[in-house]
């Protein structure tokens, strides 16, 4: 994994609540067009738990497909790493990101073994997705180095909320070979200021061009004003505020979300510096519904 600047893409929905398949290549195709490295398919930001299993291997095959037609890197969310899909669309990924198993809070040791084991079994490689602040687990730096040292595991996509001495002491020695993606959104400038090697960003949906920049250059203002968007980006669960404002461009045909998520506000979308479109609700929430069935 060498490219900075991956997106992990939003799952639009139609008026009807199916996928918007075709808003979905179109996104695809535009981030990468201005500069992304790469795609990641069922992120987070894809409200991959949301979807029926027919419909997350139809978006796998479809940004797989994208990916290998663009020459560009793809990644796979996978959740903990039980869920591994079954079929790639012809297009292998790159990359599973697993996140560290949440909840039951297994401790380090708990985590590496996890690790090892997945890895074991992967047909491709691993990017560890470290997420306490959803998880419950914590791990340090001496830890994320045990989970480099695993064969297979390639980098960590690091999402910890902040920036504090285990951040320091990683970046300040990050083992040879295992990228540090910075997953924060806010935070990602000043990771990438302290030596991490990319981003996975969902902000990047909207600013593609200034992350790839942001990311070859290290420009301060570029970093501060990308971060203040973020924040603006983040100011309700994700991925609501990213889907209301890529609907205001124009990007997908509705801002809808599935439950258990609600709808953006207004006030956030005005707050990212985008007005609702014509025929949207002038305040409250911006004409978002709740569609689609819960998966399983």
């Amino acid at each position: 994994m060498t490219s900075p600047v991956y997106v992990p893409l939003v799952t639009p929905f139609t008026a009807g609540g199916d996928i918007a398949y075709d808003a979905l290549e179109a996104l695809a195709r535009q981030v990468l067009a201005d500069g992304a490295a790469g795609l990641v398919a069922l992120g987070t930001t894809g409200e991959p738990e949301s979807l029926e299993p027919a419909e997350r291997a139809a978006v796998v095959a479809l940004l797989g497909r994208v990916c290998r037609e663009a020459g560009a890197r793809f990644v796979v969310g996978v959740g903990d790493g039980r869920r591994v899909p079954g079929e790639w669309g012809g297009t292998p990924p790159d990359a599973l990101l697993a996140t560290v198993p949440p909840f039951v809070r297994p401790g380090e040791a708990g985590v590496v073994a996890h690790f090892a084991a997945l890895a074991a079994r992967s047909p491709v490689p691993l990017l560890v997705y470290h997420v306490p602040y959803r998880t419950g687990q914590p791990l340090g730096a001496r830890a994320l180095r045990e989970l480099a040292a695993i064969p297979g595991v390639v980098g960590v996509k690091y999402a910890v909320g902040g920036i504090d001495a285990e951040t320091v002491d990683l970046l300040g020695d990050r083992p040879a070979g295992f990228d540090v993606l910075a997953g924060d959104d806010v935070f990602a400038p000043a990771l990438l200021a302290l030596g991490a090697t990319g981003v996975v960003a969902a902000s990047a949906h909207l600013d593609t061009a200034d992350w790839v920049k942001l990311a070859a250059t290290g420009d301060r203002a570029l970093g501060h004003r990308l971060a203040a968007r973020a924040a603006a980006l983040f100011r309700e669960p994700n991925p609501t505020v990213v889907k209301a404002a890529l609907h205001a461009q124009g990007r997908i045909p509705t801002p809808d979300v599935r439950p258990p998520l609600l709808p953006a506000s207004a006030a956030s979308l005005a707050a990212v510096g985008l007005d609702a479109r014509p025929g949207g609700r002038s305040g409250g929430r911006t004409g978002v519904r709740s569609g689609g069935r819960l998966g399983t």
